[in-house]
């Protein structure tokens, strides 16, 4: 990212040292044959997390995705918050709110910026923050971005790409 820093902003990037470790697990990369069977598995996934109490962030790479997808969780009845430029008002109240316990929050790739996802009591026991992005951004320093969401100060926590041969794989 170092490189993309420089030649956009003209700026050197200097490496700070963490606080604390950082302990995420970082999953492979998952590939579907269509968005459909995509999109099957993350809801799939997001019950998982969900009936294990386990706070799931999904991230998209478009406010039509994030809706996509919260149209599927609303016809499964899997409640959910949507972070994108729609409801950008809200967006503080909805990303604090992204680590409590069963919590699932649909957000496209950059919201939430500049908010912690502080895990609410008991999060870390059940694996802290699980962060899932259904496909590839346009930038590799999104995507870091995005998993930099789990795990944050020492804070267990998994990431993972999901996404369809239509739109190939993040490695």
């Amino acid at each position: 990212e170092a490189d993309e820093f420089n030649d956009i902003y003209g700026l050197e990037v200097i490496e700070i040292p963490t606080n604390r470790a950082m302990v995420r697990i970082d999953d492979d990369d998952e590939v579907y044959r269509t968005a459909e069977e995509k999109y099957r598995a993350i809801v799939k996934l997001i019950r998982e997390c969900r009936e294990r109490n386990q706070p799931i962030l999904v991230g998209t790479t478009s406010i039509a995705k994030s809706e996509t997808l919260a149209e599927l969780l609303t016809k499964e009845k899997v409640p959910h918050q949507v972070l994108n430029a729609r409801y950008h008002e809200q967006e503080a109240f909805i990303i604090a709110q992204a680590g409590v316990p069963g919590a699932v929050t649909i957000a496209t790739n950059m919201a939430g910026r500049g908010t912690d996802i502080l895990l609410g009591r008991g999060v870390a026991e059940k694996g802290g923050l699980a962060v899932v992005s259904t496909e590839p951004a346009a930038s590799f320093r999104v995507d870091r971005q995005l998993f930099g969401r789990a795990a944050r100060q020492g804070d267990p926590g998994t990431a993972q790409m999901r996404t369809d041969r239509a739109m190939g794989s993040s490695s």
